[in-house]
């Protein structure tokens, strides 16, 4: 099992050459963001400030069509994890999320692409080569330069969050005159152009999307008290938005099950639920941490993330270790 998952970073890390190839030929601004790489816990945990863009107009015109992509759909794969967001404080709007996989070395993202929003995001580096590396030497971080589009969950200046969570597959919606895209790629661009949840839905609707080797739906909140989780089942995009001043995304389909409160396949949707509903949705940062350790799996959560839609401060907990939070800020638009 060690010995395929290594063989898989090595293919994902030679994939990714064509992108991070090209970016270097961009010069002085490739240099920097690859400079500007630090660890900041050993488990391990990296932090990286992008420089310049990474083509993104270029991958949503051609999508998936590029072999490179098409060979990168079958590695990347996102297993499990919760989600959730919380209104209910009147002041600050929260999004939690427990990313639960099977790899440790993150990176922690900011970007500010030409064009397009400023975002934090985190990074499972296992899809970079980078896998377990307490030290990323120079001839190793070149990989580093395709980040954007290995991105498990964000936030952007707007105050919009997004992240995706593992269900089971379905007949996925399909027209030839639309680019097809990984989950990741998509959003990025998310991120990168939506600056609240209809317009990530809106732009969702323009392309094909591809969960590679299982399912998933996505997430997406906002800083005005508008969420939604996205399916994709019977050949169609379902957009579910909550009566609540909460929402919550596990591993079943919600469009399918259709929860009546606290009653879903799932223990820790319910414990979410019971627990935000008990609240009221509100929800301040600092106990959103502890929601998430509530809902956190043993041997399986490599990070834990509260983002503040409302001040852009970032919490992320390692390996379920609550008692080291790492702080990042992002500053949000209009408040430069």
């Amino acid at each position: 099992m060690r010995t395929r998952s290594r063989r898989r970073g090595s293919v994902a890390c030679g994939l990714l050459v064509t992108i991070a190839g090209g970016l270097l030929v961009g010069g002085y601004g490739p240099v920097k963001t690859l400079a500007s790489l630090e660890k900041i816990d050993d488990y391990p945990l990296y932090v990286m400030h992008y420089e310049g863009g990474y083509y993104s107009d270029v991958t949503a015109h051609l999508g998936i069509q590029l072999p490179l992509y098409r060979r990168i759909q079958r590695l990347m794969n996102p297993h499990a994890c919760t989600s959730f967001v919380a209104y209910g404080d009147g002041e600050d709007a929260v999004f939690g999320r427990n990313f639960d996989w099977e790899h440790r070395s993150t990176l922690v993202l900011f970007t500010d692409p030409p064009g397009g929003y400023r975002s934090i995001a985190n990074v499972d580096l296992f899809y970079l080569g980078a896998e377990g590396l307490q030290d990323i030497p120079w001839v190793r971080r070149w990989p580093l330069l395709a980040a954007p589009y290995a991105m498990m969950d964000g936030m952007n200046e707007c105050g919009l969050a997004i992240s995706q969570n593992a269900v089971p597959r379905r007949p996925m919606p399909y027209r030839r005159d639309r680019p097809t895209l990984i989950s990741n790629q998509l959003m990025r661009l998310v991120l990168d152009r939506a600056a609240n949840v209809d317009e990530a839905v809106d732009l969702l609707k323009q392309f094909n999307v591809v969960f590679p080797v299982i399912g998933c739906h996505l997430h997406v909140a906002d800083a005005t008290g508008h969420s939604a989780v996205i399916e994709y089942t019977g050949g169609r995009m379902v957009v579910l938005r909550s009566g609540q001043p909460w929402q919550i995304s596990t591993n079943f389909l919600i469009s399918e099950t259709r929860p009546n409160g606290p009653s879903a396949p799932c223990r820790r949707y319910n414990h979410v639920y019971e627990q935000l509903q008990g609240l009221e949705g509100a929800l301040p940062q600092q106990q959103a941490m502890r929601l998430l350790a509530a809902a956190s799996q043993p041997d399986f959560t490599v990070w834990s993330a509260a983002y503040n839609l409302t001040t852009g401060r970032v919490l992320i907990a390692m390996g379920r270790d609550y008692e080291n939070i790492h702080e990042f800020h992002l500053e949000m638009r209009g408040k430069r």
